[in-house]
């Protein structure tokens, strides 16, 4: 009964939060970015998902523009995989080039909180450039600032479901009420 009650009232800040702003497409503004960070998608049978390969595309662009000089890719384990999602977003990558040196490979997180709190440690004071869906974005660069991660955002585009920026809009809000994280 009371998420009746509570429904109209997060449709109506969903509809201001959902107006996600321009990311990424200039030149990276302050200090040069220390690492490129891939959140985490499905992969299946160690292959990239067509979500999580096209956040490694985007990464791999970057990487090769010089926007930073490292990738990190995130991601564990769901029950029953045989790979992390981190391990086949960085066997993609040294696929298409890019040196073991330039890569790190997160590969035990289920959300995407515990995608940016199991790289702190990594990047440290460093700028990161976070790279993950336009709906994805907003919430994502919140819970990095939320860690003390500094993070400017790069959206993945694509064709995304009205249902997905939904999602992400509530527990966007949900995050910022700590809720979830």
């Amino acid at each position: 009964m009371i998420a009746v009650r509570i429904l109209p009232l997060l449709l109506l800040m969903t509809l201001g939060w959902a107006q996600a702003p321009e990311y990424g497409h200039d030149p990276v503004s302050g200090p040069a970015p220390g690492w490129i960070v891939v959140l985490g998608a499905a992969q299946y049978n160690g292959h990239p998902s067509p979500i999580l390969k096209g956040r490694l595309e985007t990464a791999l662009r970057l990487y090769r523009q010089h926007r930073a000089p490292g990738i990190i890719v995130t991601g564990g384990k769901q029950p029953g995989d045989r790979y992390s999602e981190g391990e086949v977003g960085c066997r993609y990558l040294k696929a298409q080039g890019v040196p073991s040196t330039a890569l790190r490979c997160e590969t035990e997180s289920h959300s995407t909180w515990q995608n940016l709190n199991n790289i702190k440690d990594t990047v440290g004071k460093q700028n990161v450039i976070v790279v993950t869906d336009e709906p994805h974005l907003p919430r994502a660069l919140y819970l990095a600032e939320s860690l003390g991660i500094k993070a400017q955002g790069y959206p993945v585009r694509g064709t995304f479901s009205s249902s997905y920026y939904w999602r992400e809009s509530v527990l966007g809000i949900l995050a910022r009420f700590g809720v979830v994280h």
